[in-house]
């Protein structure tokens, strides 16, 4: 028996276990447990395999998909509806290449996703062993930041570091390389308590001063705006937007990345700025005298002419991410800081202010006018004499499925009709490629956003050439039990190019048709989007009318224990509206009625 005195001779000493060993895979395996993944989509190959053995008898579940590039977006889909961290799996070479475009698109779009990938053995790294692909270098300039590992004593510290930094300050993919013999070797599992990352400090708070100096501008405008971008829902921050609203009765504005982050049924929310956006939003932004610009980066899809664009502003620019403050337009208040506390102590400061001072803005006038352009310039369409118009399709799913749905759309036209006819009241309710602009991102994304959300309805609005990009992954969904919905508006064309075609080209509609609706080669879709669904384990319907329209949408609705594909064959030539050209300034704004000789009243 140890007595006291003898612990204190020194002559038996207490000391903690020693480590558990255990190989590099499992180590990862243990890391991602910890970092409390509870989902990896991913293929297994070559240098990645050793993990996959560990990750048999883990609690996490991973989902095989059937092409890189759909994990990638599917992992971009779960973070986006979830506010964690997604979590995509592939092997060297190609396998890691096939990432490299959801990677990009979560760069852009702050999407906070952790990419791990085997990579060929330490020892030839260098000598373009097979399946050896630079993976870190090729993706330097779209991660936050990326990691080769080669030894496998640093994989703890490593997945530890990878999650924090992509979640916290500006959200964003960061790549974890993991050589082939640092997975096989042997190694002591230790799980960092803290993290050293002198270089890396985001600023959350922000100063005072600026604040104060905010404040102050908002209260002398007589025009102001809140231009809002995805930066609210990335900073859970709607809320606070919404107690902003109430207290000073500024019209709002939201980006094609922060639609939800306020109400579509708000009075003072004039809707979606920039190349396809509302009058209203367009117009109040070019006569506004003051921007409040919160997590919102001034992109050229907002912008058109950036020497153009509300000319007349102040602007006030809050942003997580210094990098973009003044960047695309130079700001007269800089914030740098979270959304929801710059906001937060934005509403002390007014508040301080009124009562104070006195100081207290009027925009009574300004709602009027901005009101009135929302009023006499609704975003509209005319349905077709015959056919089924897409916007139609939309408005309707919309209505059947509701705001507690969630909703993913590809690239294009289907993209826009979506942003305006979709009914949006909620956060973390549309997902969609805004920076990148990728085709194929609309299932995957559906499929991640399902597996991060099961008890909600998820439809992907999908194009009839987006969807021919990823659809392999409604095999994943149809054997892993992701009963996702999917609209395919197909109107048999690579539909925004041959707008442009249409207004730009003459009408020389070169390499946009597709063949998948009945005016097909033959008489024949190809594909036939019914079949394909059918072959995929999946649902598949059709509906070429109106009359059929509703019933064909409840029975969709109606089934949930697989996939569901809608092909909805639409008119062809059904365009969007408003447009702004790109490159021209936001006055430019046309309407459909522009198209018709007798219109020639300015918008603006």
């Amino acid at each position: 028996m140890i007595d006291d005195r003898a612990i204190q001779r020194g002559r038996h000493k207490m000391t903690e276990p020693a480590p558990e060993t255990l190989t590099g895979a499992q180590s990862l395996v243990r890391a991602l447990e910890h970092a409390g993944v509870e989902v990896i989509f991913g293929i297994p190959g070559g240098a990645i395999l050793p993990a996959y053995d560990p990750l048999f008898d883990s609690s996490i579940r991973h989902i095989l998909v059937r092409h890189e590039q759909g994990a990638g977006h599917a992992a971009q889909g779960y973070a986006m509806v979830t506010g964690k961290v997604g979590v995509c799996m592939a092997t060297s070479g190609p396998g890691a290449t096939n990432l490299v475009t959801a990677i990009a698109d979560a760069y852009l779009d702050s999407v906070p996703i952790v990419a791990v990938t085997g990579q060929v053995a330490s020892t030839v790294i260098g000598s373009d062993a097979f399946q050896e692909a630079d993976i870190r270098g090729i993706t330097l300039p779209i991660t936050k930041h990326s990691y080769l590992v080669t030894d496998a004593a640093d994989i703890p510290r490593v997945i530890a570091e990878a999650f924090h930094i992509a979640l916290s300050g500006r959200p964003g993919p960061v790549l974890v390389d993991i050589a082939k013999d640092a997975l096989t070797a042997n190694t002591h599992f230790v799980w960092p308590n803290e993290l050293a990352l002198p270089g890396y400090r985001p600023s959350s708070r922000p100063h005072n001063k600026q604040i104060r100096e905010a404040a102050r501008l908002i209260a002398e405008a007589k025009q102001p705006v809140l231009y809002v971008g995805g930066g609210i829902i990335k900073a859970d921050a709607s809320e606070r937007l919404a107690d902003l609203v109430e207290l000073t009765q500024i019209p709002v504005v939201t980006t094609l990345m922060a639609r939800g982050a306020f109400p579509d049924s708000h009075e003072l929310h004039l809707g979606m700025p920039g190349m396809h956006g509302t009058v209203a939003a367009v117009g109040a932004l070019q006569k506004s005298d003051l921007l409040i610009t919160l997590g919102a980066r001034f992109d050229d899809r907002v912008t058109g002419d950036l020497d153009s664009f509300a000319p007349d502003a102040k602007v006030i620019h809050a942003d997580i991410d210094p990098a973009e403050i003044s960047k695309n337009r130079e700001a007269d208040v800089p914030i740098v800081g979270d959304a929801k506390d710059v906001i937060i102590d934005l509403i002390k400061a007014l508040q301080k202010q009124t009562a104070d001072d006195g100081l207290t803005g009027e925009y009574a006038p300004w709602r009027e006018f901005v009101l009135g352009l929302k009023s006499k310039f609704p975003v509209a369409y005319e349905a077709p004499a015959q056919g089924l118009a897409p916007q139609t399709v939309i408005e309707r799913i919309s209505k059947a499925a509701g705001p507690e749905a969630v909703y993913a759309a590809g690239v294009g036209q289907h993209q826009m009709w979506s942003t305006h006819f979709i009914d949006f009241e909620r956060p973390r309710q549309w997902l969609n490629s805004g920076g990148a602009g990728t085709m194929g991102y609309s299932v995957p994304a559906a499929m991640g956003a399902k597996v991060g959300a099961p008890e909600r309805v998820v439809w992907s609005i999908d194009g009839d050439g987006c969807f021919q990009m990823t659809n392999q992954e409604l095999a994943t969904c149809a054997i892993e039990g992701i009963p996702i919905k999917v609209a395919v508006i197909n109107n048999s064309s690579l539909g925004m190019v041959r707008q442009w075609q249409t207004l730009f080209y003459d009408g020389r509609y070169s390499n946009t048709d597709l063949h998948t609706g009945p005016e097909s080669i033959g008489a024949r879709r190809i594909p036939d989007f019914v079949k394909l669904a059918d072959a995929y384990g999946c649902v598949g319907l059709r509906c070429e009318s109106i009359d059929d329209l509703d019933d064909v949408i409840a029975q969709a609705m109606s089934i949930n224990d697989r996939p569901v594909v809608i092909d909805f064959v639409v008119e062809r030539d059904a365009m969007v509206w408003p447009m702004v050209a790109a490159g021209t300034s936001n006055d430019d704004i046309k309407i459909a009625r522009d198209l018709a000789p007798e219109w020639d009243e300015e918008v603006l």
